[in-house]
């Protein structure tokens, strides 16, 4: 592979970045479209921005944009930590042009496994979508109060929009973007995780479903990254936002 340098045009959610990259730095950058993409790169040296591009703005800085970031070294998943979060800011506005989080595996001989759990103490409670009436098939899901405990949902059974039982609940975890996830055992007895705000109803069972509230701007449908207002791709993911 060349170790070549090339000019490239960055894309992030508030703009983007002018640099010379490598050819593993440009795979790393493209996800599947024409475009490549500022966030799976990491951080840059800032020596090698020619400029920058603020939505913001609408106006284009010679030179890098201020780049600030920090180290949490906070394990998010069985051996897997995030080693730094970042932004790529504008010098103007300071505005946010794109973000980026990388990961790094404690062994990188092992898989990485389940997300972090929360933890389950009785004072623990998450929020649950209030729940609605369920298919006759299956028993009506009672009334919760206005949060339910995180033990109280283990080994639920989990069926889909659908009504089809896909599974029993494990625990309630949190993902490697830090979001709320329900970890499920599935029918074959294999492990998944399913974003907790795709829960519908929560009752006797779990119904999954796309919860009936209004889109929120930015918020990419893919990944549910909260992109900034006005966003064309996601700085997450790079799909493109609705």
């Amino acid at each position: 592979m060349s170790s070549e340098l090339r000019l490239k045009k960055l894309r992030g959610s508030g703009g983007y970045v002018m640099a010379t990259v490598t050819d593993q730095q440009q795979m790393k950058g493209n996800l599947g479209g024409p475009d490549l993409f500022l966030a799976p790169m990491g951080r840059l040296d800032s020596q090698k921005i020619t400029k920058h591009f603020c939505n913001t703005c609408e106006k284009e800085f010679e030179g890098p944009p201020k780049i600030k970031y920090e180290n949490p070294n906070e394990e998010v998943a069985e051996n897997l930590i995030l080693a730094e979060k970042g932004q790529y800011i504008c010098n103007s506005c300071s505005a946010v042009i794109a973000e980026y989080r990388e990961f790094r595996k404690q062994n990188e001989t092992v898989e990485v496994g389940s997300a972090k759990p929360l933890e389950t103490s009785q004072t623990t409670q998450i929020s649950q979508p209030e729940p609605v009436q369920v298919k006759p098939e299956i028993t009506p899901a009672t009334q919760p109060g206005p949060a339910t405990a995180v033990s109280s949902i283990e080994g639920l059974a989990v069926y889909d929009e659908n009504a089809k039982k896909i599974g029993k609940a494990k625990q309630v975890g949190i993902d490697s973007n830090q979001s709320v996830v329900l970890v499920v055992i599935k029918n074959d007895g294999t492990e998944g995780s399913i974003p907790w705000n795709s829960i519908r109803k929560v009752g006797e069972v779990i119904l999954l479903g796309s919860p009936a509230v209004a889109a929120q701007p930015g918020k990419c449908a893919n990944c549910g990254f909260s992109n900034k207002e006005g966003s064309k791709f996601c700085e997450e993911c790079g799909s493109k936002l609705q």
